[in-house]
């Protein structure tokens, strides 16, 4: 995968490419964006690009705005600001249209994607995601940050995974304590920026509302998020794709990692962005 930086406006923007080999004669795999959630960086391992949509696609992943590799300016973000971030992107990659996958925050900041910019987007997914306002918003997770991390972590399990109850953590203490090593673990937490980063990012977050705009999101949208995800609760799921136009519902065996949780999501995913 090529691994470069490109210069949007005043950000310095970190991205990485991937893309199937394609034999000789036959068509170039579809152009897809993907967009990632809460404190998405590029250097935490695995991720998206090393999935199966990076197999299908020629799929460009990237660090946000006060995240990762990407430049953090230390001043107010807004949603509207992270959409633009993704449009102009894809003008630098020369792409004037392509599907576009948003996870969690990502799939906030691709709703609105879809609302600034309607003629950039073919097909679209929305996983585990809400659109704020009177459809429900994603667990405040501004209302945590404060916490220290592990004690964030054992806030955030049973959220993420409803299934996570007192009597499973009892039961499961080796996998719980796994869990919340992986989850209060950030290797890049003194860097320079970063605190600061994250908590514009969740100030963004915050301030999230596409519910009396979803009507206007016409292209083709898949809707899709766990059964037992406490974070983007599976009722929000239904209340936005029953606003959507042009939107399929499709729910899987997990929590908020449902991707990696259920085998069937990305196979889901990937025959609707090809058009099945």
């Amino acid at each position: 995968p090529t691994m470069p930086t490109v210069k949007l406006g005043d950000l310095e923007v970190y991205y990485e490419r991937k893309a199937p080999e394609v034999t000789a004669g036959a068509p170039a795999p579809a152009t897809l964006l993907f967009i990632s959630g809460t404190g998405g960086d590029l250097r935490n391992k695995p991720n998206a690009m090393d999935g199966p949509l990076a197999k299908h696609f020629d799929m460009v992943a990237y660090d946000q705005r006060g995240l990762g590799q990407t430049s953090k300016p230390d001043r107010p973000y807004t949603m509207a600001e992270y959409a633009d971030d993704a449009a102009a992107l894809m003008d630098a990659l020369g792409w004037a249209t392509a599907h576009v996958v948003g996870v969690s925050f990502g799939g906030m900041v691709a709703q609105e994607l879809a609302l600034r910019h309607p003629a950039r987007i073919r097909r679209l997914v929305l996983a585990c995601t809400s659109p704020g306002g009177a459809g429900g918003s994603s667990y405040p997770l501004h209302e945590v940050q404060h916490l220290d991390p592990i004690a964030r972590a054992q806030h955030l399990i049973p959220i993420m995974d409803t299934r996570r109850t007192p009597d499973w953590i009892a039961a499961n203490p080796e996998t719980y304590d796994q869990f919340v090593a992986f989850a209060s673990n950030d290797p890049y937490k003194d860097e320079p920026g970063h605190p600061m980063g994250q908590r514009r990012q969740l100030e963004a977050r915050q301030h999230h509302d596409t519910w009396e705009r979803l009507s206007q999101i016409t292209c083709p949208t898949l809707v899709c998020g766990g059964k037992y995800d406490g974070q983007a609760l599976p009722e929000t799921q239904l209340k936005m794709m029953e606003r959507l136009p042009n939107a399929t519902l499709k729910m899987f065996e997990g929590g908020h990692m449902f991707m990696i949780q259920d085998r069937e999501a990305f196979a889901a995913m990937v025959a609707f962005l090809d058009g099945e």
